[in-house]
């Protein structure tokens, strides 16, 4: 269960948001026309950043396992994709509006929201019983009986004070669109509200061309977009997101075995990024999806809260069971081993990219006070860091400049490097502190007499002196994929 929030918490989150649009990580969408609510760009940093952090995730899923391959679907699909994966009539939010401030919520969001004031008061017993019952309305589809439960909790509207509800009534999530000409039923698409289906629609296609056998998964990165009506919370909830998922085909009466494996896996794969365990914790879901037998999400205490930042699922055959009967073609796989032909089972690893940006982001963020002075820097692991070094003349005369940019010449086909010659060292070694660069080179005179520079190391601000020779090999020790892998 999510807690609520502190004054200081959300001023830390402001903090952030603030430091991310002034250093180039994340801006608001068409800006100078005043915005697009729940609509980001990512800037310089920000865009090196989310690369690094997909690549590092996909090498970690088709490199590190043998037997998981890739795909990028299509963000377009036949409709009646949507229709067999329940979403055209299931894929809907709880939604309720306050007649006095005319404003839109989540009802079930609201009743988690209390449910976490009321476990930082103390009441621990009490949460519990509020969230299952929430838990258990939501299963029956009850939402008469949740906006009772609304009511009956005193639960009121944060902007206006009352408890002047509507109706819950479901709002379905999925952007649809026309293709054709003709704007009539029958040309009506949807943008795709996840990239899963794209990889269950595949599923014969990927196992017969990559020769896989099962276990085997099919992983995918791409974008999604929901209709949130109630988007918030900086880039956490977004309209137009993008997806890490991974889709790993099983022997039915192995998934749940499996899908401990893989939550364990993804685990470890947060905490060998550098993420606090104590910021880290796995929670069962109280409600299970249609089509799944066991669901737990990864939450990353983020200064609202603890949050999800990644689902691991049973999904068990229901998509290719249900793709089967609609497109009528067979979805079997015959395994060698059993001598039988079945419809695997699967379990699904979930992560939003704009979400894990936003954890590393917060988790990078550290304020170190001294007695004179505040020093802000991004400890960013220096796999994901946007810029891994940057080469600095001391000065911009004496050939310094020329030397700085024969070092950028031998290392910038690897590497993202930064060249600055403008302003006192000290500044530039404040900028690239701002930035998360781990490793900052200064180049002076004792350069060019002895080819040795200066490495500024940024979480110590500990300066050495080493040969131009070796920079190559430190920087590449230090930000190699490799040292992650090991530690999952």
């Amino acid at each position: 269960m999510a807690k609520t929030a502190n004054p200081a918490e959300n001023a830390q989150l402001k903090d952030i948001i603030a430091h991310a649009k002034e250093y180039g990580f994340v801006y608001p969408s068409s800006e100078i026309y005043d915005g697009l609510q729940a609509v980001y760009d990512y800037g310089a940093y920000g865009v090196e950043l989310k690369n690094n952090l997909k690549r590092l995730w996909w090498e970690t899923m088709t490199r590190v396992h043998e037997n998981i391959v890739g795909i990028d679907a299509a963000i377009f699909m036949h409709p009646t994709t949507w229709k067999a994966s329940g979403h055209v009539d299931s894929f809907n939010d709880p939604m309720i509006d306050n007649k006095d401030s005319k404003k839109r919520y989540r009802a079930d969001v609201l009743v988690e929201e209390h449910a976490a004031k009321l476990e930082n008061e103390g009441k621990v017993d009490e949460a519990k019983q509020l969230t299952a019952a929430l838990a258990r309305l939501l299963e029956a589809e009850d939402l008469a009986g949740v906006r009772d439960l609304i009511i009956n909790e005193g639960i009121t509207c944060p902007i206006s004070g009352t408890s002047n509800w509507t109706d819950v009534r479901q709002f379905n999530l999925m952007f649809s669109t026309q293709v054709g000409s003709v704007a009539d039923d029958a040309s009506t698409i949807y943008l795709r509200p996840e990239t899963a289906q794209g990889i269950f629609v595949n599923f014969l296609n990927v196992q017969k061309t990559a020769r896989m056998k099962v276990p085997f998964g099919i992983a995918q990165i791409g974008k999604a977009f929901r209709n949130e009506i109630v988007a918030r919370q900086f880039i956490f909830r977004m309209r137009e997101f993008e997806q890490m998922e991974m889709q790993f085909f099983v022997r039915p009466g192995t998934e749940l075995d499996w899908y401990q494996k893989w939550a364990d896996v993804r685990m470890r794969w947060h905490l060998a990024l550098g993420t606090p365990a104590e910021k880290l914790r796995k929670h069962d879901h109280e409600k299970l999806a249609h089509y799944a037998n066991a669901a737990m999400d990864i939450e990353y205490e983020f200064p609202f809260g603890f949050k999800e930042v990644e689902g691991i699922h049973s999904r068990t055959d229901f998509d290719l069971k249900s793709h089967q009967e609609y497109s009528k073609k067979k979805q079997q796989y015959f395994d060698p081993e059993v001598n039988q032909n079945y419809i695997p089972y699967v379990i699904e690893t979930s992560i939003g990219a704009d979400r894990l940006f936003l954890l590393t982001l917060c988790n990078a963020y550290t304020e170190e006070t001294t007695e004179d002075k505040t020093r802000v820097y991004l400890k960013f692991h220096p796999a994901v860091a946007p810029v891994k070094a940057a080469i600095l003349p001391l000065t911009k005369k004496d050939g310094l400049p020329e030397k700085a940019q024969e070092i950028v010449e031998l290392l910038k086909y690897d590497f993202n490097i930064i060249y600055e010659e403008a302003a006192s060292i000290g500044k530039r070694y404040t900028r690239q502190d701002l930035i998360g660069t781990p490793f900052c080179i200064a180049v002076d005179h004792q350069t060019l007499e002895d080819n040795t520079v200066t490495i500024r190391h940024r979480d110590t601000t500990e300066q050495e002196r080493v040969p131009i020779s070796e920079l190559h090999g430190r920087i590449a020790e230090a930000t190699s994929f490799r040292r992650v892998f090991e530690r999952i």
